[in-house]
């Protein structure tokens, strides 16, 4: 005989009563765990949790450690030790102002513990969640999403930190597995709100090292440098040269001077050819460096100054060091057309009106939404350029070049870990489909950019492509290049010795 079929409120109550059980089940079991944990003899628990609960207050142990992450001195370090502050940041506002104050729950009894584990301070916030849980995954996480083993160390160390909540009659275990939550969701929406830097899987052999005379005067270096570029940096590059590298000659251009002309007869005398100025200036140096067979002194003294400082030589300070003590490696430079030498970037189309566009939104947006409010408005505004690549045609309006591969990946490269791999880095979007723009910016939003048909990342060794209607305009380290039908680019591999640091451990 077919039961009688209950009525919607009947049901409604059904399933009200039912999770009304399951949410009693849980709290007592709960409960159960809590007291198991808490009652239990142990030595160890007495003598390490109520020590590292208390190092967890106020996230001072996390602190600790993102501080001796920052000073090793190694980027993927440095980088998880911000990521993972800035994570734990956002988690204790969340928690604390907005996750503590979803339900009222009382915290366990503080006779429950035996009296050596228990807490000197008893809290007084709501026990859901628990605030150490949330942080201790937040600063583990996050750290990880930058460097995976010291992520994995952390993660284990966080979760004693839990139990160190529950061991001491701070939190029950659900509340502890709340925070952990918390903290870990953070993470993860930051790491696709932010893409963390990650390392291309290219096998890059060791550094090239080239035996070099230490010169802590500058004997034998000859510097080329305007005084009056940079509003006033070729001034103040010049001064400290002349302070800390005495025995330098120097060669001061003016405004109306022809820099190369200058360069050119540099190199004829020196045993190390130096410039002061900006990244185009650095290139015209490096091919008559590269001419001459000479090691390139750089010092900083345009705007941007890229090359400089992926060659950790930001500062004239940095240079002189290189030059003291003789530190000289190779390092990679692309070529056009076998004529033009590229230090860092090459563009068609309208890139560098995204990047100018991008760079003045950062001051306001973060760099996920300043790079898609950028991305929409080059998109929209320019005309796109089509190419023949592998003979196939792209239309399209943004197309970045870069010798060597930048980091990270995406359409918003920030830097290079080396430049010394063999490889250009290829990246194309390609805007000749029907509602392009808006499956790009949908694409960006969800952190899919790289799985996008619209997008092109290539990692290759030589590339060409040739302009289907007028020849297109190559912009290349800052400066607005010639116009070109054909264009072939190529790694010169390792081809310019520069006085620079060697790369260490994490780059």
């Amino acid at each position: 005989m077919r039961s009688p079929r209950r009525s919607l409120p009947d049901r409604f109550a059904w399933d009200s009563s039912g999770l009304r059980q399951i949410t009693r089940g849980l709290g007592t079991l709960d409960a159960e765990i809590f007291a198991t944990i808490a009652r239990s003899d142990s030595p160890a628990l007495d003598a390490t949790m109520p020590r590292l609960s208390r190092a967890a207050d106020h996230s001072k142990l996390w602190f600790a450690i993102a501080g001796g992450m920052a000073l090793s001195g190694r980027p993927a370090l440095q980088r998880a030790a911000g990521r993972g502050v800035v994570t734990l940041a956002v988690t204790s506002l969340v928690t604390n102002q907005f996750a503590k104050r979803v339900r009222d729950r009382a915290r366990p009894t503080a006779t429950s513990v035996p009296l050596e584990r228990r807490s000197r301070r008893l809290p007084t916030s709501n026990s859901l969640p628990s605030g150490h849980s949330a942080s201790a995954a937040a600063f583990a996480l996050g750290a990880g999403i930058e460097h995976g083993p010291t992520g994995l160390m952390l993660g284990g160390l966080a979760g004693l930190v839990g139990l160190s909540r529950i061991a001491t009659g701070a939190h029950y275990p659900g509340d502890v597995i709340a925070g952990l939550g918390i903290g870990a969701s953070i993470a993860v929406i930051g790491a696709r709100l932010v893409p963390p830097i990650t390392e291309h899987s290219v096998a890059v052999p060791s550094p090239s090292v080239v035996p070099a005379t230490p010169r802590p005067r500058g004997a034998g270096v000859v510097l080329v440098v305007n005084p009056a570029s940079g509003s006033g940096t070729g001034a103040r590059v010049l001064d400290e040269v002349r302070s800390s590298l005495p025995d330098t000659e120097i060669v001061e251009v003016g405004d109306g001077d022809d820099i190369e002309t200058h360069l050119q007869d540099a190199a004829a005398s020196a045993e190390v050819l130096a410039v002061a100025g900006g990244d185009g200036t650095v290139a015209t140096a490096a091919r008559i460096a590269m001419d001459a067979d000479l090691p390139l002194a750089v010092f900083a003294g345009g705007t941007y100054n890229h090359f400089a400082r992926d060659l950790s030589v930001p500062t004239v300070s940095a240079t002189v060091a290189a030059l003291a003590e003789g530190t000289v490696r190779r390092v990679d430079v692309a070529v056009l057309n076998d004529e033009t030498v590229i230090l860092n970037t090459a563009s068609i189309g309208a890139y560098p009106h995204f990047v100018r566009t991008r760079t003045k939104l950062q001051h306001k947006l973060s760099r996920p939404v300043a790079t898609a409010v950028a991305m929409t408005s080059t998109l929209r505004r320019t005309k796109p350029v089509r190419i023949r690549v592998d003979g196939r045609v792209i239309e399209t309006s943004l197309f970045l070049l870069g010798n060597s591969l930048y980091r990270p990946s995406g359409f918003a490269p920030s830097r290079r870990i080396r430049i010394d791999d063999g490889l250009l880095d290829v990246r194309i979007l390609e805007v000749g489909h029907r509602f392009a723009l808006a499956r790009l910016l949908g694409s960006l939003a969800t952190g899919r950019l790289e799985r996008s048909p619209l997008y092109h990342e290539m990692q290759v060794p030589r590339f060409s492509f040739s302009a289907v209607d007028d020849p297109v305009v190559v912009a290349h380290d800052g400066e607005i290049g010639e116009t070109y039908r054909e264009a072939t680019f190529r790694v010169a591999y390792r081809a310019l010795s520069v006085c620079a640091p060697s790369p260490g451990p994490g780059r």
